[in-house]
């Protein structure tokens, strides 16, 4: 199954994405609410061997890690011309834990560094389409293991663990947080690949 590690927007940030204009453009598939997420790791085709392993793994990296401030924008961005995205940033942090619990079970799918996005269209798109002003902020409280299922004509993402960010922020000389041992949030998938 094909997987990732992302961060969701809020309702108030999905309408302000919601709000963006959306014109039909030859080339251009636009991407639907559903499909707007931060990715922190994409991890590529996994086999379902290691779907409760990478639970696992996550879980033992993200418990204790505090909720994460997120500032989207303040354009959107073209990068390659092959998509259109709302850049996020402050989760630089976040994305370098997700890593490091993931990489020993697999491998590296995409080059770094990290760049997060919200993508709103992709194909063809024309330079024209970058440089729209959009800004919103928000805190995410959590981090989501999701399987994408989608087709060519309808999304279809479902998280299938979900791990809280319930910690507090640390101070400059706090020590580093501990790490702690447990299970996520865990949906089976039903033996669905």
């Amino acid at each position: 199954m094909r997987l990732f590690v992302a961060v969701r927007p809020p309702a108030d940030v999905v309408d302000v994405l919601g709000a963006m204009r959306r014109e039909p453009v030859a080339g251009v598939t636009w991407s639907v609410p559903e499909q707007w997420v931060v990715k922190l790791r994409p991890l590529g085709h996994v086999p379902e061997h290691l779907l409760d392993p990478l639970v696992t793994a996550l879980t033992d990296e993200l418990t204790g890690v505090p909720p994460v401030h997120c500032t989207l924008g303040p354009a959107t961005r073209r990068p390659g011309g092959q998509w259109l995205g709302a850049p996020v940033s402050g989760l630089d942090d976040l994305s370098a834990l997700v890593f490091d619990a993931t990489i020993g079970l697999v491998p590296v799918t995409h080059p770094q560094p990290f760049r997060a996005d919200v993508v709103l269209a992709r194909g063809r798109v024309p330079a024209a389409l970058a440089g729209e002003p959009v800004t919103a902020e928000w805190t995410a409280r959590d981090v989501a293991l999701v399987a994408d299922r989608s087709s060519p004509r309808r999304p279809d993402l479902e998280d299938v663990a979900s791990f809280p960010l319930t910690g507090r922020p640390r101070s400059a000389s706090s020590p580093k947080r501990p790490r702690a041992s447990g299970p996520g949030t865990y949906r089976p998938t039903h033996g669905r690949t």
